[in-house]
């Protein structure tokens, strides 16, 4: 007979999961916890996400402040930049955390923690390593992981991913990005900067096309100074001669082919989910067509007490909005409450250069849910302000949707600097029992500050019609 472990509650993934079992420990000292993380313990988020990429980019950003600084009649020379040391210094601050991470899981008295995958082998019943455990509460807090597309001799040419990048200590001369979205945006804008040749390599028309067409095009214009946007292209095939490696891509639309030579291959198509090494199918836990775990609005899944969040669920790959999720989850597997998720100001940032944030609604998601007579669009370039004009920015802006009814706001769209911290004053409102944009209307603004570029936005409120007049005559200016 196979002896099996019981638990109180089983956790897969140790990053935003700990939220979670931490308040139910807190709760009950002598709670029994199987944690569970086949990579190393702190997330995505910490281990190769989101903290270790903004460790690098803040580098770049001083690099690229540097290397404008004529415009102010400063003479500053940049003599070098060591890669090595960027690198070193990100992984010195990554490792200390994992430790101290690990350290704590390893040494709870509550907490059996298993460093190895898992999988379903019954409802409620895992394998891993060598045991078999059980639990009547799990969370699935499994994360996510790069998706490789179907690219002829990739896997014999050799590649980098967000996970394997950070791991390496010398600077490619040259690197081919193949994909158009955040992460080549980022990582692109961090290798430029370094002083790697770059060669982005996104199959869409539009590069990043998450965004509003007016804020990709104003990405692609100034991130395209700097480094080889090629958009609408496919990367089909891959190579390796000696320490050089090829790859081939094909226009999309006209079938031109070109090849680009490289020392180093990275893709950054995305993320997909992990759900293939876990099995969810085995306890009758549902995924969709893509792998993600199915929940309901409550973010548990089809086996009652399973509850799915983060990047398991799919809904949006944030971590943020995996902090989020925890609330929920502690409130409705924990304190046994209702409470549905609410996902309708779910935001985001692209920390390239320029800055990018976003919030809510697009233009055409507004317009096709509200209608063009509903809505009201707020315009505002930063160079039309006090401190845009002292900081010289050019062309970058902030867009807002509104409802016209209401001043309910739908949505917000900036590029520029400070982007991800001019947003959140949009964001809060969001959050507001009416989301209506009058108390930022009310307020009195810091002269002359940045963020009266946020203020003014909504004070020049206009039609659909008046605002596609005045952004195209922006734009041919800027074109000028």
């Amino acid at each position: 007979m196979i002896s099996m472990k019981e638990y109180d509650v089983i956790a897969i993934g140790t990053g935003s999961a700990m939220y979670v079992l931490d308040g139910m420990m807190q709760r009950n000292p002598n709670i029994r916890v199987a944690v569970i993380d086949k990579d190393e313990p702190g997330g995505i988020c910490l281990t190769r996400g989101c903290i270790p990429s903004k460790i690098l980019l803040y580098p770049a950003e001083v690099i690229r402040t540097i290397q404008t600084a004529s415009v102010f009649g400063i003479d500053a020379d940049l003599r070098s930049v060591s890669f090595e040391k960027v690198m070193g210094r990100m992984r010195s601050i990554i490792d200390a955390d994992i430790s101290s991470i690990r350290e704590g899981l390893s040494s709870s008295p509550n907490i059996d923690y298993y460093q190895a995958p898992a999988e379903f082998t019954a409802p409620y019943t895992l394998k891993v390593e060598k045991e078999t455990i059980h639990s009547n509460m799990i969370f699935l807090s499994i994360g996510s992981k790069p998706i490789i597309p179907p690219i002829k001799g990739l896997k014999e040419a050799g590649y980098h991913t967000s996970d394997t990048i950070l791991y390496e200590k010398k600077l490619p001369e040259t690197i081919a990005i193949v994909g158009g979205g955040y992460i080549a945006a980022e990582y692109g804008h961090f290798f430029s900067a370094m002083g790697s040749k770059v060669t982005i390599i996104g199959r869409n028309p539009r590069f990043l096309p998450q965004e509003e067409p007016e804020v990709s095009s104003l990405a692609e214009k100034e991130l395209g100074e700097r480094l080889t946007l090629l958009t609408g292209y496919e990367a089909l095939e891959a190579s390796r001669a000696g320490n050089r490696k090829k790859v081939l891509a094909i226009n999309r639309q006209s079938g031109e082919q070109r090849t680009i030579e490289v020392q180093e291959i990275m893709i950054a198509c995305g993320r997909g989910p992990t759900t293939d090494i876990l099995h969810p199918e085995r306890a009758g836990i549902k995924t969709d067509d893509r792998g993600w775990v199915q929940v309901n609005e409550f973010l548990e899944t089809s086996a009652p007490n399973v509850w799915a969040f983060g990047d398991a669920n799919g809904k949006y790959l944030f971590k943020h909005k995996a902090n989020y999720d925890t609330t929920i989850v502690y409130y409705n597997a924990v304190l046994k409450r209702k409470v549905p998720v609410d996902y309708h100001a779910v935001p985001h940032a692209v920390f390239t250069d320029p800055e990018i944030a976003s919030v809510g609604l697009r233009e055409m998601e507004a317009i096709e849910k509200y209608g063009e007579a509903e809505i009201l669009i707020g315009l505002e370039r930063y160079q039309d302000t006090a401190k845009g004009e002292a900081m010289a920015v050019k062309d970058c802006f902030v867009k807002v949707i509104v409802q016209r009814e209401n001043l309910k706001i739908l949505g917000a769209h900036i590029i520029g600097p400070q982007a991800s911290v001019l947003i959140q004053e949009i964001i809060n409102l969001m959050y507001t029992r009416n989301q209506s944009a009058q108390p930022l209307l009310d307020a009195m603004h810091i002269h002359p500050a940045l963020n009266e570029v946020v203020q003014r936005t909504f004070q020049g409120l206009m039609t659909v019609a008046q605002y596609q007049h005045v952004l195209h005559h922006q734009m041919q200016a800027g074109k000028e």
